[in-house]
């Protein structure tokens, strides 16, 4: 029998122990059905859960006659206890509705509690392959990630504010941008919101951004993208790199807070084991790990500007070792690698005021102190072949009073990634786009 039920409260699954005996209304997806001698289960799924309907009439059959996994149903019917279901309770006596295109097959079944198929099959199918509820959690907890973020910057005295994502000169001196013609002119998309986010500490004083960015990087790795998502900060009035590093440990606390508290039961399918940030995390000077690199591996890094990434791997297994922590900030990288942006070392201006984070092997953090004063920027550009005059809007806050500031990056996709224990950041990356993809 259908009936219309358009006039019901809906209730989500994770909500139907409250209503035991009650009659109710559930709405979601055909995740799984099991057809038996004389009875038919249907198992729906929504945002919150699995809930479960059996179906024993001829009548009730065949309202679902040919009806497919992931046709969008509506059903009616008694929440009835019965400990084998899921939630412990279960929908009898229930009325049918198809509220959906009855649904073509699925590239793999969506039911199974492991994903039976290849990372290219997921992300051809991606519309399709996310409501995999494993496939799904991640992108949960880098919402939950997200508001932590927020929250933990919010309570700092942090603003939030939106920058252009099409540029008129490149954020970082390089080739790795892409260009695109604006109404007959050059310009670019954004690498960072850098220096908006600069001038805005004169404004503001503090503030952070979440959104994209995007870096041409001809580089088909299991941990590159061609656009992710940063959350980037940035912040007035501080003494050095030290000071930011401060902030930046209180984001990510409250980024594990939240996934915590939101999140929790992705993280149980998933297997997630969230990581005890200390109350001060242990910081390395980058000549201090290169001497320990080349003392304690097959290699002899010294002299190299960066860490590649069998040192970052090396090094937090170091830091677990001997401090207990699965974070550890790199200072102090050369400034040749930096940006032109970046602050000398005061005692030893071939590094820099600048750090990274390296979180359970991989670098997911890029941060420092910025140069604050016109003149510096003058003469920085100047070192690197380069004058003023592409730089002219960007500099403009700098002619006008700018205090010592600092601030911040963390890629949003490498951080769950690592949360979740995944190998290739596209596992953590709603339709991720890289030098191979562009669809869907």
């Amino acid at each position: 029998m259908l009936i219309s039920t358009t006039s019901a409260t809906r209730v989500l699954a994770a909500r139907l122990p409250e209503h035991a005996g009650e009659p109710v209304t559930v709405e979601g997806w055909l995740h799984r059905r099991r057809t038996l001698k004389s009875v038919t289960f249907l198992v729906l799924r929504d945002r919150t859960g699995l809930v479960q309907a059996v179906l024993t009439t001829p009548e009730q059959l065949a309202a679902v006659e040919g009806v497919g996994e992931e046709t969008v149903l509506r059903v009616s019917g008694v929440a009835t206890a019965n400990e084998q279901a899921p939630g412990g309770l279960e929908l009898t006596e229930p009325s049918v509705t198809v509220l959906s295109s009855r649904a073509a097959p699925t590239p793999f079944d969506l039911y199974r509690p492991t994903v039976p198929a290849t990372l290219p099959t997921i992300l051809d199918h991606a519309p399709v392959a996310l409501r995999h509820p494993r496939l799904r959690a991640p992108h949960v907890i880098a919402a939950a990630s997200v508001a932590g973020y927020r929250a933990a910057l919010d309570g700092l005295g942090f603003t939030e504010i939106h920058t252009p994502k099409i540029v008129g000169s490149a954020t970082e001196t390089g080739a790795n941008v892409f260009g695109i013609d604006y109404f007959g002119t050059r310009a670019y998309l954004a690498q960072s919101p850098q220096f908006f986010k600069q001038m805005m500490v004169g404004v503001f004083e503090r503030v952070y951004e979440t959104g994209p960015v995007f870096r041409a990087e001809p580089s088909d790795t299991a941990r590159h993208l061609a656009q992710y998502t940063s959350l980037d900060a940035e912040l007035g009035f501080i003494r050095d790199h030290h000071d930011v590093m401060g902030v930046l440990s209180a984001a990510v606390a409250g980024m594990i807070g939240a996934v915590r508290e939101r999140a929790g039961a992705e993280c149980e399918l998933l297997e997630a084991r969230l990581p005890a940030i200390p109350s001060r995390i242990p910081e390395i000077h980058f000549a201090d790990a290169q001497k320990l690199l080349a003392a304690h591996t097959a290699e002899d890094p010294r002299g190299e500007p960066d860490l590649a990434p069998a040192h970052e791997r090396w090094l937090c297994e170091w830091a677990m070792r001997e401090h207990g922590s699965e974070f550890l900030f790199v200072t102090g990288y050369p400034l040749r690698k930096r940006p032109f942006y970046t602050h000398p070392e005061p005692d030893r201006p071939e590094y820099s005021n600048s750090f990274d984070l390296l979180f359970r092997g991989l670098e997911i953090v890029t941060g420092g102190q910025r140069l604050h004063r016109y003149e510096d920027y003058v003469a920085a550009l100047a070192a690197r072949g380069e004058g003023v005059e592409a730089y002219e809007g960007y500099l403009q806050a700098f002619q006008h009073g700018m205090p010592p500031h600092g601030g911040f990056a963390l890629g949003l996709e490498r951080w769950v990634a690592r949360l979740i224990g995944v190998e290739n950041v596209r596992l953590a990356t709603l339709f991720p786009r890289d030098i191979t993809r562009l669809s869907p």
